[in-house]
C-alpha cells in the first residue's frame, strides 16, 4: 500500500483531502500538523484525523526551531518584499517543508500532499522545498487533480463520507486566513474588491490607532551577532522575544499592513497582514546596523534584499543562492550588538538612544566643531577623482 504524509490543518480542505487520498491512492495517510504559534490550531486536530481515516497523526510544537532558524536569519537580511511585505506566511513554508520531507523518509512514504490551491503561492513554496530537500519523493495536490471546486462540494463530500466536519459556513469569516508566531494574513473574499477598505473587525490583534495608548511604552532591545537576546536587560528565547514584541506592538497599533503584491504565480494580489513584533525587529536592526556596520557593508546588504526576499517569496529558502547569500548577510551580522532603546506609541516606532561596544561611530570625527584626527584638506582630492568622470563626459 501506498503510504502518504498529508500537510494537515484539521480544517475542512485538508480532512477532505485525508478521506480522498485513501479512496484514490489506495493509501495509508499520515498526518502531520506543525505548531508555529497560529492561535487558531484545533485541540481536536489527532482525533479529526483519525476519525477521518488516518494512520498516525503527528502534531509538533516548532515555535523556537521556527523563530531561530527561519525568522531572526530572514531578519538579517532586513528581507521586506517588495517594499512593504515581512513574509510572515513565505517563511514558515520552508521549514514544514522539511519536517515533512523527514517524516516520509522516517515513515518510509513514496508521497507528500498538501492543501495548496492552484492559484496561490503556498503550492509552490512547499514543492519547491520538498524537491529541493527530496527529489525523490513526489508530491499530490489534490487541489489540481480533483473535481471539487466549491465549498459546497466539500460539504457534500463530508457529509456522504461521513467526515468529522462542520457543515455551515456561518461562523467562518469572508476571507481566508493563515497565522503563526510570525503574522497573521488575510486575502480572498470581500479582500478581493481593492476598491473597498478592510472591516475593522477583520483585524485580530493589533489596535486601531483610535484604541492605542496614548502614552506608548518604551523598552531596550538587546542585540548579538546580528539577533535580539534580551528586552528590558531580560535574555529570552527567540520564541519568547518574539511573542513579546508582538504583545508591545499589537497594543500600541504596530504591523498593520494592506498592500497589493505579485504572487509568484504572475497575478497581482491584495493582502493585509499584521506583523506587530517583526515591524518593530526590522526597525531596531536597521537602527543597530547603523552603528555597527560601515557604509559600504550596509550598501551591500541593501542590494541584495530584493534578491534575497524573492527567493525567500518564491519558495526557494533551499536553494543554492539563498545559501550564498545568507553566508555573507550572517558574516556582516558578527559585530552587530549592542542596544536599541525604542518607544512605541500610536503606530510609530521611535528609536530614543543606540548603543554598542562595537560602535563605529565616533562623535569627534563626525563633529563640525572637533579635528577629529580628519584632515579637511584630504576632501579635496577625494572630491577632484570622485569628479573626473563628471567632468569628463559631454554634457
Amino acid at each position: 500500500m501506498n503510504k502518504i504524509i498529508l500537510a494537515y490543518s484539521g480544517g475542512l480542505d485538508t480532512t477532505v483531502i485525508l478521506k480522498w487520498l485513501q479512496e484514490n491512492y489506495d493509501a495509508e495517510v499520515i498526518t502531520y500538523t506543525a505548531d508555529l504559534g497560529q492561535n487558531d490550531l484545533r485541540d481536536d486536530i489527532e482525533a479529526r484525523a483519525k476519525q477521518a481515516g488516518a494512520s498516525l497523526s503527528i502534531i509538533e510544537d516548532l515555535k523556537e526551531e521556527f523563530v531561530k532558524n527561519y525568522v531572526f536569519p530572514m531578519f538579517r537580511g532586513n528581507a521586506i518584499y517588495e517594499g512593504e511585505y515581512l513574509l510572515g506566511t513565505a517563511i514558515a513554508r520552508p521549514l514544514i517543508a522539511k519536517r515533512l520531507v523527514e517524516i516520509a523518509r522516517e515513515e518510509g512514504a513514496q508521497f507528500i500532499s498538501h492543501g495548496a490551491t492552484g492559484k496561490g503561492n503556498d503550492q509552490i513554496r512547499f514543492e519547491l522545498g520538498i524537491y529541493g530537500l527530496a527529489p525523490e519523493l513526489k508530491i499530490i495536490s489534490p487541489w489540481r487533480e480533483w473535481n471539487l471546486v466549491s465549498r459546497k462540494d466539500l460539504v457534500k463530500y463530508c457529509n456522504e463520507n461521513q467526515l468529522p466536519i462542520e457543515d455551515s459556513g456561518q461562523n467562518e469569516p469572508p476571507f481566508s486566513t493563515d497565522e503563526n508566531l510570525l503574522h497573521i494574513s488575510y486575502e480572498g473574499g470581500i479582500l478581493e474588491d481593492i476598491t473597498s477598505e478592510p472591516p475593522e473587525s477583520m483585524w485580530r490583534n493589533v489596535k486601531s490607532l483610535d484604541d492605542a495608548s496614548d502614552s506608548g511604552e518604551e523598552f531596550t532591545l538587546e542585540f548579538e551577532n546580528g539577533d535580539p537576546i534580551a528586552i528590558n536587560d531580560e535574555k529570552l528565547t527567540p520564541a519568547e522575544i518574539l511573542i513579546l514584541l508582538n504583545d508591545l506592538g499589537s497594543r500600541n497599533g504596530i504591523g498593520r499592513l494592506d498592500i497589493v503584491e505579485s504572487r509568484s504565480t504572475g497575478m497581482k494580489s491584495r493582502g493585509c497582514y499584521e506583523t506587530p513584533g517583526g515591524t518593530i525587529l526590522y526597525k531596531a536592526r536597521r537602527a543597530i546596523e547603523s552603528i555597527c556596520m560601515d557604509g559600504d557593508s550596509i550598501k551591500i546588504k541593501d542590494e541584495l534584499i530584493s534578491k534575497y526576499s524573492s527567493l525567500v517569496y518564491d519558495g526557494l529558502w533551499w536553494a543554492p543562492e539563498r545559501y550564498a547569500i545568507q553566508s555573507l548577510i550572517d558574516n556582516l551580522s558578527e559585530n552587530v550588538q549592542g542596544q536599541i532603546k525604542i518607544l512605541v506609541k500610536k503606530g510609530n516606532i521611535i528609536v530614543l538612544s543606540r548603543r554598542s561596544d562595537k560602535s563605529l561611530y565616533k562623535s569627534d570625527l563626525a563633529s563640525f566643531d572637533e579635528e577629529g584626527n580628519f584632515d579637511q584638506k584630504d576632501a579635496e582630492g577625494f572630491i577632484k577623482i570622485k569628479s573626473l568622470r563628471l567632468k569628463n563626459r559631454d554634457n
